[in-house]
């Protein structure tokens, strides 16, 4: 007589034990997976979470990383409230968009137009338009602070050998801010124009064939075949340089610090001259919650209209 229990050699000691094989490689599996999720856990945790936990308790301290934390409870939200500069560096930061936005959003689309036409050389032009995006801000910022000097910038001597006079393109209160968005539009354009092209490129061919037989112009076609189609797109760079703009820190931190008379004190300068000038951690804290509030309002409400308005 057989004994048929515990020896693995029939068919159900088989079963069983194709059964824990299959357990121990699913363990196997699911342990390599999270072992291959640890390093982002761990970056998540250490710069995401931390840093966002470790600045909403900041708004209710006052800390300027010396001491220990002292609470001062709504403190810092009261004084945001009365903090002018605050109030003029959010201006300096709407002037920025209402120049950077549709300066960058009409360039970008013309541009995209032009270089979706079959033409000769369409290559190396994309790839020229684009090259600014990938250089390094601060170079390109100490480039054009370099074309903008009074005395020796190229911008100037080609205004003299017009015979115009020389512009204060950034010792003037009212050139300053205009000038770093003419920079910033230049350095990101390219990146609009690839998303541009992405969009035009999807719009479907026969649409152009119908207007065509219906003696449709070209700015017909753009009008209300073109614009229509690439509607996503154009909610998405409107968005993209929204938030793009509100982050803006580099260029007049090397070009101007934020001058003259405070004209490009942009928010996020602001806030980090609060944190790492005065150290005044804490309503610098308050600051950056303040403002990405604002920015998530302003993105949300600015979605709604450019969707309608298009659409």
């Amino acid at each position: 007589m057989h004994h048929t229990s515990g020896t693995g050699s029939t068919p159900q000691g088989c079963a069983s034990r194709r059964g824990s094989s299959r357990g121990r490689i699913r363990s196997r599996s699911r342990a390599t997976g999270y072992l291959l999720l640890l390093p982002y856990v761990i970056h998540f945790l250490a710069f995401m979470a931390f840093p966002l936990v470790f600045s909403f308790v900041l708004i209710f301290h006052r800390w300027d990383i010396l001491s220990s934390m002292k609470w001062v409870g709504l403190g810092n939200v009261h004084r945001l409230f009365h903090d002018r500069l605050f109030f003029r560096a959010l201006v300096n930061t709407g002037v920025f968009l209402l120049i950077h936005i549709p300066l960058q959003l009409v360039i970008a689309l013309a541009l995209a137009v032009f270089l979706n036409q079959k033409l000769r050389l369409r290559g190396f032009f994309r790839a020229v338009f684009f090259l600014p995006v990938v250089v390094s801000g601060v170079v390109t910022t100490m480039l054009w602070d370099s074309l903008y000097a009074q005395d020796t910038g190229i911008l100037n001597n080609l205004l003299s050998s017009l015979g115009l006079g020389r512009l204060p393109w950034l010792t003037s209160p009212i050139l300053a801010m205009p000038s770093i968005a003419i920079m910033a539009t230049w350095k990101n354009v390219g990146l609009y124009i690839v998303l541009f092209l992405v969009g035009l490129q999807s719009v479907p061919h026969h649409l152009y064939e119908a207007a065509d037989i219906e003696g449709a112009s070209q700015w017909c076609k753009f009008r209300h075949i073109t614009l229509p189609m690439i509607n996503p797109t154009v909610v998405m760079v409107v968005i993209l340089s929204t938030i793009g703009g509100f982050s803006l820190f580099i260029e007049p931190y090397i070009m101007t610090g934020g001058g003259p008379i405070r004209s490009t004190l942009s928010a996020v300068l602001y806030i980090y001259n609060q944190a790492f000038q005065f150290n005044h951690m804490g309503y610098a804290a308050t600051l950056g919650f303040f403002f990405a509030l604002i920015v998530f309002m302003v993105v949300l409400l600015q979605k709604r209209l450019v969707e309608q308005e298009i659409g």
